[in-house]
């Protein structure tokens, strides 16, 4: 059976080869042909030569009728993984005859999904046909395929012609991005030294938000993280600090620790973590940056989200920075030994190795539960040992 399938497919894809009623008609002439050798009958030897020049014809025909034919795809916007991919392909009829009776299949990668098929009942001569087709996503990446075949069975159905042509395909599906109120990992840098500061708003050099200038009544909109909440308490009402420099030229990274062998799971649930800190962070005014083994230090929306889609585990062992505060996302608790100053944690509980009796007790930190959901684990309080 699996020669016969390789015989089949030799012919689809290089000349054509006879589909169920083509190998019925070819029994038959046969059957005619040997009946009129047998009688000596003349109308035995017409029925059955018109049954063989039918079959030449088909064959000839089905080979010719997709010449001339060109596929062009169309760029694919990024999607958010579980949404829909729109993928938009033409189909140009070059030739001054009409095309009838095409069959176009667009072979995605299998990780994607099962190739999509369109059927064309015809094609004017020097005219083009659009296919747009939408799929669907369930996990983020950077997908390629880089084929579409073209088939058909013209003009009576009796041969079956295949011809794949070149057609480079790229998707970026990104992760997920939580929607977070609140999220004390990041509300909560530099607010220890905002405890030690002057409440009558004299100049202080913070961690990570700059030089505070004066204090000034809460406006919406501002970050929860500038809120002076001892200056707050005494004058009855939410008192903000107002920057010089937001930052005071310090920056944040977001660092995925790739270069470790992770569980698939958890490591998916550490880009969805990653990408929602970074657009949380930049929410509230914070510069952050992204890290990972393979690709260095990161910044920009769409830059971070492609690496976040491509990034795997098991990537290049680099040191992540050490200039400047981390968040460092991490399923090996044994990493967080050696944070730089200033950075926090988010370790994935390891079921073979209990996370509480090796981290970093220096930083605070979130200890992340597979069983339970992520989204609220990220408005947890930190952890401090």
């Amino acid at each position: 059976m699996k020669i016969t399938k390789k015989i089949n497919n030799w012919l689809e894809t290089h000349a054509a080869s006879p589909a169920y009623g083509g190998w019925v008609l070819v029994g038959i002439s046969i059957c005619y042909l040997g009946a009129g050798i047998n009688t000596m009958a003349g109308w035995l030897y017409v029925i059955s030569g018109v049954s063989f020049a039918l079959l030449g014809v088909s064959a000839f025909v089905a080979v010719r009728s997709l010449a001339g034919i060109v596929v062009k795809r169309h760029p694919i916007e990024p999607v958010t993984a579980g949404d829909e991919l729109k993928i938009e392909i033409e189909v140009h009829n070059q030739k001054k005859q009409p095309v009838s009776l095409l069959q176009v299949r667009d072979i995605l990668p299998f990780i994607l999904g099962e190739p999509v098929q369109e059927n064309i009942e015809a094609i004017q001569p020097q005219a083009s046909y659009r296919w747009v087709y939408y799929h669907p996503t369930q996990k983020r990446g950077v997908y390629r395929w880089h084929r579409v075949e073209l088939a058909t069975g013209a003009p009576w159905g009796l041969f079956w012609c295949r011809r794949p042509q070149k057609s480079e395909g790229r998707a970026i599906v990104y992760p997920t991005v939580l929607p977070l109120t609140t999220c004390p990992l990041i509300d909560e840098i530099g607010q220890d030294d905002s405890q030690r500061g002057d409440p009558r708003g004299k100049p202080l050099q913070m961690a990570t938000t700059g030089l505070v200038r004066s204090l000034r009544p809460y406006r919406i909109g501002d970050p929860t993280r500038l809120i002076h909440w001892r200056t707050s308490a005494r004058y009855g009402e939410l008192r903000v600090r107002e920057l010089e420099v937001i930052t005071g030229g310090q920056e944040m990274i977001i660092a995925i620790d790739s270069s470790y062998k992770w569980e698939e799971e958890l490591f998916e649930q550490a880009v969805i973590t990653a990408a929602t800190l970074y657009f949380y962070a930049q929410k509230q005014k914070l510069q952050v940056k992204l890290w990972t083994s393979a690709t260095g230090i990161i910044k920009g929306d769409i830059s971070v989200l492609e690496t976040l889609a491509a990034t795997n585990p098991w990537e290049n062992n680099k040191l992540p920075p050490d200039h400047c505060p981390l968040i460092w996302l991490t399923q090996n608790s044994y990493s967080t030994s050696s944070l730089p100053l200033g950075s926090r944690w988010v370790l994935w509980e390891n079921a073979t190795t209990p996370a509480e009796t090796v981290i970093n007790q220096d930083y605070p930190g979130i200890i992340i539960y597979n069983k339970q959901e992520l989204q609220p684990q990220l408005h947890k309080s930190l952890t401090s040992f």
